[in-house]
């Protein structure tokens, strides 16, 4: 069943990039995202425009990383004066987003926000809404359509991502020999491929010692992510450590092994996580530390680049820049790889025992 919730954003005033500039940065000077300004394909116009209709369209409305992001961009939107819409399914599946994307081109949104489920089988779908006249933006995870274009909300660099989650584990373990493992998400989610297919050669190439055994997927569900963790502790006895690029697959990891101390004391856990949820377990021992990003900068930040190619005052082009809020100035990066044009958050921060208790998402 698809969910959908609506709010009206309003302002009294057009909010202009220049006046939106004078907002301090808080996570924008990344050297991959944010910080000053390229020349080149920067648009000319400079009012946001009021009363914008933006779809987001999440993996599933179930996932609390998720509902973070999803404030963030109801909250870019409410200082923009635009409308935000969040449609999904209860699912992560691909066929789940599809009806989501069809009702905003019903409804004749602006711009649509989407976390893909799987990165082509949406593609026919949302080239649909790019033919009539819709920006289309992936955030958090990308699509892979060669018939037009779009813009990528990227968390982080997508090498550091996957290889600084190896570096900690091996940090934790105390050790870089021993055979590992990967609990991640759904098999076709194009963010955690990604990510593991950065940590592949990167274990190969710097810690020739480890020994990545398997990859199990939990599907982003508790329930899941536990029945396939129990079988990966079970196939293999002797193993030591798990990576769990994913909030759901890393928390409920974190509460089996502090349910279970025996296993806790010879399988280390790390990967990415929300403080709230993982504050326990840190505090307790469970886990010594983990990464992530802030998931509502980063909906607050593809809300503003939604509002600024919907209006016009930016592009696609290498160099166009725009102003996101409180974030500061982002510049639009040229395709990279598998990725088209995209912009950065800013890199992951980690969280452990010395700084856990400052952070509140």
């Amino acid at each position: 069943m698809t969910q959908i919730r609506s709010h009206r954003r309003r302002m009294t005033a057009v909010v202009s990039t220049a006046v939106v500039g004078l907002t301090l940065a808080a996570c924008g000077s990344s050297d991959d995202g944010g910080g000053s300004a390229s020349a080149g394909g920067e648009a000319t116009a400079t009012a946001v425009e009021e009363g914008l209709s933006v779809y987001f369209i999440p993996k599933d409305t179930q996932n609390p990383y998720t509902l973070l992001a999803l404030d963030g961009g109801e909250t870019a939107l409410e200082e923009l004066g635009g409308t935000v819409t969040v449609s999904s399914g209860t699912e992560a599946t691909a066929a789940a987003q599809i009806p989501s994307i069809q009702a905003a081109i019903q409804a004749q949104a602006d711009a649509i926000v989407i976390a893909a489920n799987d990165p082509q089988a949406l593609c026919p779908t949302l080239q649909q809404a790019d033919a009539a006249g819709i920006a289309v933006l992936a955030f958090d995870s990308d699509i892979a359509c060669d018939a037009f274009d779009h813009l990528f909300i990227n968390q982080a660099e997508t090498t550091e991502i996957g290889t600084s989650q190896v570096d900690l584990l091996v940090d934790y373990m105390g050790t870089d020999t021993g055979q590992i493992a990967i609990l991640s998400a759904a098999a076709s989610a194009t963010n955690q491929n990604s990510w593991i297919a950065a940590m592949e050669p990167y274990i190969a190439e710097n810690y020739p010692g480890l020994e990545l055994v398997d990859t199990v997927y939990g599907n982003d569900d508790p329930a899941t992510s536990l029945t396939v963790l129990q079988g990966l502790l079970s196939a293999y006895p002797d193993l030591q450590g798990i990576i769990s690029p994913t909030t759901v697959g890393i928390s409920t990891a974190a509460q089996y092994l502090s349910n279970n101390p025996d296993v806790a004391s010879r399988v280390t856990l790390t990967g990415l996580g929300l403080p709230s949820q993982m504050r326990e377990y840190v505090d307790n021992g469970t886990v010594q530390g983990f990464e992530l990003w802030n998931p509502n900068d980063l909906g607050y930040l593809a809300g503003y680049a939604a509002a600024a190619l919907a209006s016009g005052t930016t592009n696609l082009d290498e160099g166009a820049t725009f102003e996101a809020g409180r974030l500061g100035e982002y510049t639009v990066l040229a395709p990279t790889g598998e990725t088209g044009p995209s912009i950065v958050l800013g890199p992951p921060t980690v969280f452990d025992a010395s700084n856990i208790a400052d952070f509140d998402f």
